[in-house]
């Protein structure tokens, strides 16, 4: 074997193990998400909710891998989603007291924020509204990917 075919064999292996780390990367969220709740419980655990906003596509730091559409409720004791979110790992629920739509814009204003919990699913989603958060304090509801530090999507609700 050659100098040369041993170079393009090496450099073929690692390109196929970035490929694959990258796939897994992206592949794991996906598998091990917990089922979503349905459109029903989601649709319960919106009602009597104080406020509702919209996730859309189009926000400046949106792209095809980090995203957010649908309608988002809160309650006094929930914040539901019927919509979806762009599969990925380690997504964190903010409430912020201003409109973000940038990783920068989030980063500035993180100190004044305050975190809500955990989204592990990525169709639809209801996560606990603690009784110490008053969402009246707030204006935007934040999906933001801790892992990678990633801005995922923000809904304007008053």
């Amino acid at each position: 074997m050659t100098k040369t075919s041993k170079l393009l064999l090496v450099v073929s292996h690692l390109l196929m193990l970035g490929g694959g780390f990258a796939l897994g990367v992206y592949m794991l969220p996906i598998l091990i998400a917990p089922e979503a709740p349905s459109r029903q419980a989601v649709q319960a655990a919106a009602t009597g909710a104080l406020y509702t906003g919209t996730f859309r596509r189009d926000l400046k730091d949106s792209d095809q891998f980090h995203w957010g559409e649908g309608t988002v409720s809160l309650t006094p004791n929930a914040i539901a989603l019927e919509g979806e979110l762009a599969p990925g790992p380690d997504y964190k629920l903010y409430l912020s007291p201003s409109f973000v739509e940038t990783e920068t814009d989030f980063l500035r204003l993180k100190p004044a924020m305050v975190r809500v919990g955990d989204v592990k699913t990525f169709k639809n989603f209801v996560v606990p509204l603690p009784p110490d958060i008053d969402p009246a304090r707030y204006t935007t509801v934040i999906v933001w990917c801790e892992t990678f530090g990633q801005f995922i999507s923000a809904a304007k609700y008053k």
